[in-house]
């Protein structure tokens, strides 16, 4: 395991490695013409782009126990134009929560590649937001889950805490229902400022009892998949194989299949 003062190193090398590797003129800065001594960015431009002292930030290159807060990592990660895969590592090897995580799902705009995939599965699939909302479903999912995909308000949390049809729809209801809650909010520690989900678990847990009382029991659990039997209106009792699929670009998102098996 990595101690304290390595991972601090290590976040300095990194740094130090992605400011050399980038050019004045990546960064807008257009130097006077002549020899250039330091490959890359100086230490004082590369501070100056974040908004913060250029002693600081040699402090933080050099590895030295600096108080680094995620907003001030988030102006480096910016400044050094890094890629989603350097910025997350960034934040993990620096142990803070990132402000904006790379492919953090705007506000009503889905990525059209995403919005297309579940038409190109033949099971029953949907495609997931970070407030758990779907926002593209096949003929297969609208089916079988008509009476939450079909509603006004596409949201699974509050179509598992509030419509009283869920408990009847879904199998062992209560152990799903604290399930379901548990996955989501291992969900919202990659979003503590989030606004919109903070805004939904306060209203959920006004609206709802059962979901007060499993959220403030503070459940994690990773999102897995499994069996999943429901009792269908129409069709009876039905039995799939969940399949869970993160879009590496955009983490935000759930590809959710249902793979039908013999009840």
């Amino acid at each position: 395991m990595m101690s304290e003062s390595e991972r601090r190193r290590t976040v300095g090398a990194f740094l130090r490695a992605r400011r050399a590797a980038m050019s004045p003129e990546q960064a807008g800065i257009f130097p006077m013409p002549g020899r250039r001594r330091t490959p890359g960015l100086r230490r004082e431009e590369a501070a100056q782009l974040c908004g913060i002292s250029t002693t600081w930030y040699t402090w933080l290159e050099q590895g030295r126990d600096v108080a680094c807060s995620g907003a001030v990592l988030a102006r480096l990660a910016e400044a050094l134009l890094l890629s989603p895969a350097e910025r997350t590592y960034l934040f993990e090897l620096a142990r803070r929560n990132d402000p904006r995580p790379p492919g953090a799902a705007p506000s009503g705009a889905v990525p059209p590649g995403l919005l297309c995939m579940p038409g190109l599965v033949a099971a029953p699939t949907y495609l997931l937001d970070a407030l758990w909302t779907v926002r593209a479903a096949n003929d297969g999912a609208r089916h079988l889950f008509a009476g939450w995909i079909g509603g006004d308000e596409p949201n699974l949390l509050r179509y598992v805490f509030l419509d009283p049809q869920a408990r009847f729809f879904l199998d062992d209801w209560p152990d799903r229902a604290r399930r379901i809650l548990a996955e989501f909010r291992a969900d919202t520690a990659r979003r503590p400022n989030d606004a919109a989900m903070r805004a939904l678990v306060d209203r959920l847990c006004g609206e709802s009892a059962d979901f007060a009382r499993v959220w403030n029991s503070h459940a994690v659990l990773s999102r897995e998949g499994g069996r999943r039997r429901f009792t269908h209106p129409r069709d009876g009792l039905l039995q799939y194989e969940q399949v869970t699929l993160i879009p590496a670009a955009h983490p935000d998102y759930k590809l959710v299949t249902l793979v039908p098996v013999a009840a």
